[in-house]
């Protein structure tokens, strides 16, 4: 058995940078990283930096400074649930979010309205909004947790995502499934496949008990408890699965696409 190689870094201090990389990190991938033995060897094998200089050290930590998906794909645990609350704690008035103000959300006839589905499945029809009623549905009461540090509590209803993707035929091995929305500027967003089937990502339809407002997404969006709020597109229109990442709205401006909160 040969003699493992001892890591020399000219410069940098192991504890220090270990340190600073957890800082950097948002608070569910720090929890995760610290529970799952907190190193530099655990740095390298998550970042794939392998640390031998000062320069090195910090592209490690550029990498975990964009909270890096790979960091987070391979800490997130499909089985652990966001918190959910009881009715009494729903943030009222819960906030409108979005890169517009209210008055310029989009305005959606729900009778013309029909999802596309396309991409790596075995039934592409399209699906009316009175169709995704009759499917089976649940409620959850779970945080929006907003990239610009706000939160708030929401009671939605809706399809399981996972459900309907068996429903439809979808391949599960792929990659990702990108929503496309009516928001102005073409607003998508992509969502790896692991989060996708995560029994609390749903397609919401109502918002207290109530069919969904069109400041919250009318006719439906996609509610991801597990990750930040941008990544819970509104005004779906269409969703595609697939293996290619198309990117999205903000992740193209370099928000980390798979942002767990």
């Amino acid at each position: 058995m040969g003699r493992m190689r001892k890591l020399l870094i000219p410069g940098v201090d192991k504890t220090l940078l270990v340190r600073d990389a957890i800082k950097t990190m948002p608070d569910l991938t720090r929890r995760r990283f610290i529970s799952g033995g907190a190193s530099l060897g655990a740095l390298t094998l998550l970042t794939g930096c392998d640390v031998t200089d000062s320069f090195s050290a910090e592209e490690m930590l550029k990498q975990v400074s964009k909270f890096n998906d790979g960091v987070q794909a391979l800490i997130f645990n499909p089985n652990a649930m966001a918190p959910t609350f009881p009715e009494s704690a729903i943030t009222k008035p819960f906030p409108f979010n979005g890169y517009y103000d209210v008055d310029d959300a989009p305005e959606i006839d729900g009778k013309s309205w029909k999802l596309e589905v396309r991409g790596l499945v075995d039934n592409k029809k399209s699906w009316a909004l009175d169709e995704l009623y009759q499917l089976p549905q649940v409620k959850q009461v779970t945080r929006h947790i907003c990239v610009e540090g706000w939160s708030a509590i929401g009671s939605w209803t809706g399809v399981p995502l996972r459900d309907f993707l068996k429903l439809i035929g979808a391949d599960t091995r792929a990659k990702y499934v990108w929503f496309q929305c009516a928001d102005r500027d073409g607003y998508n967003s992509p969502l790896d496949m692991p989060s996708a089937l995560h029994a609390q990502t749903q397609m919401s339809f109502k918002f207290a008990d109530e069919i969904l407002p069109r400041a919250y997404g009318f006719p439906m969006r996609i509610r991801v408890p597990t990750k930040l709020g941008f990544k819970s597109p509104k005004y779906v229109i269409s969703m595609e699965v697939t293996n290619d990442y198309k990117g999205g709205f903000w992740e193209d401006q370099g928000y980390n696409s798979f942002s767990g909160s």
